[in-house]
């Protein structure tokens, strides 16, 4: 699966939060499809040119959003959509941060 993943070095914003970014469009846009497996931390880390602890960051903060599934050695496969639930843990960690 070729991904479409263009990260830019001199930007404001880090690697990882710049993967994570892309990844969640392809997720939503459908271009990564539900059940779809993302390609390994080493093997995606090697092709974008990067190191892989910014795969690793990405795919864990996709993680703890409810994106991702991580499947033990297996991988981690995009998972079904949770709006609700993912649009209401957002509001709670916000508030919770500012307090």
């Amino acid at each position: 699966m070729a991904l479409k993943i263009r990260l830019n070095r001199k930007s404001v914003e880090s690697m990882t939060r710049q993967l994570t970014d892309q990844l969640g469009e392809l997720i939503s846009t459908g271009a990564m499809a539900v059940g779809s497996l993302l390609p390994s931390e080493r093997t995606l880390a090697n092709s974008l040119g990067i190191a892989r602890n910014v795969v690793r960051g990405s795919y864990e903060y996709l993680e703890k959003a409810g994106v991702v599934q991580r499947e033990g050695r297996k991988g981690r496969r995009v998972r079904a959509r949770t709006s609700k639930k993912k649009t209401a843990t957002k509001g709670v960690k916000r508030t919770a941060k500012k307090r």
